[in-house]
């Protein structure tokens, strides 16, 4: 949201409202929105439940507010999301697998990244050699550290290749929870300094300009940013084929897939890419190349600039 508001407020008023946003937020507080929605009409986006609850609330003493709710995940939804989702005048899906899990008449709008910030560097040897793991390429894994987010799957495809290839090494950056971090230790010993845990980054876009290869082994995602900036500072993303991934990865040319869990299949790929590096560089910057002309955040904000004013004008 921090990303795309901006973007809209370029040609149409567009506010947040809550707390802990940046300060260069464009923002308004419940005593002008009050006033506003008694005399003219308003679209309030929902992103959550409770969100969406307000927005409700709203309506009641607005008769022009429009409701416009976002759902995220592509696991399905509780009957009361279902219930809240149906009171929106138009419910946006991030995914059409998203859509189809809702089942519900639904707008596909697709986060966008901010080109400016993800961006290839103009040397990706002295980017990687600036995080100071060591040797010359780096492969690794960003997110969240669970389970489910496959990174038990990384290590282990990666266990055997990396006494092969001395000059890689292998990171995850991403925050992991107390029993998480203890899970993700004791799959990797053994591998020493060629497997590096850095933990969370406040600063992520240098992890990305240094990596040669994201592996993004996630089993279910509802929409993850992480390929697209991925391909946007032009790594080499390998990937589990989730849905739709189909949409923005075209297998062994912007990117590779393997299925979800499939070690085998991912290790395959990943000694293919450490023995060819050339090819993992070349494979990045046909995805970059790709990210800049679909995936920047104008696109969502159009897409979404164009649903608010058909809501106000209804």
């Amino acid at each position: 949201m921090e990303n795309v508001l901006p973007e809209l407020a370029r040609e149409q008023e567009t506010r947040a409202i809550g707390s802990h946003f940046r300060a260069s937020l464009p923002e308004i507080d419940w005593g002008e929105l009050l006033g506003r929605i008694r005399r003219e009409p308003v679209v309030w986006h929902a992103h959550r439940n409770n969100e969406l609850l307000v927005g409700m609330v709203l309506r009641l003493f607005g008769r022009k507010v429009r409701l416009v709710f976002t759902r995220h995940t592509a696991k399905p939804p509780s009957a009361f999301t279902r219930w809240l989702a149906r009171r929106a005048d138009s419910l946006v899906s991030l995914t059409s697998e998203v859509a189809e899990v809702m089942a519900l008449p639904s707008t596909i709008v697709s986060h966008g990244i901010d080109l400016g910030r993800f961006q290839p560097p103009e040397d990706r040897d002295d980017a990687w050699r600036k995080l100071g793991l060591g040797g010359r390429y780096g492969v690794g894994v960003v997110g969240r550290i669970r389970k489910d987010k496959g990174q038990g799957d990384f290590i282990e495809a990666i266990r055997p290749l990396l006494p092969t290839y001395p000059e890689w090494r292998a990171v995850l950056v991403g925050l992991a929870k107390e029993a998480e971090q203890q899970w993700v230790e004791s799959l990797s010993q053994g591998l020493g300094d060629r497997l590096v845990l850095a933990g969370e980054q406040s600063v992520i876009q240098p992890w990305y300009q240094g990596l040669s290869i994201l592996v993004h082994p996630s089993y279910v995602e509802g929409y993850s940013l992480v390929h697209v900036e991925a391909m946007a500072s032009g790594c080499c993303v390998v990937a589990s084929r989730l849905k739709y991934l189909d949409t923005l990865i075209e297998h062994g040319r912007t990117g590779f897939f393997f299925e979800p869990g499939d070690v085998k299949g991912m290790r395959e790929l990943l000694d293919m890419l450490m023995r060819e590096p050339e090819r993992a560089r070349e494979v990045g910057r046909n995805a970059a190349e790709h990210a800049r002309r679909h995936c920047g955040i104008e696109h969502e904000a159009q897409a979404l600039r164009d649903l608010y004013r058909s809501l106000l004008r209804s």
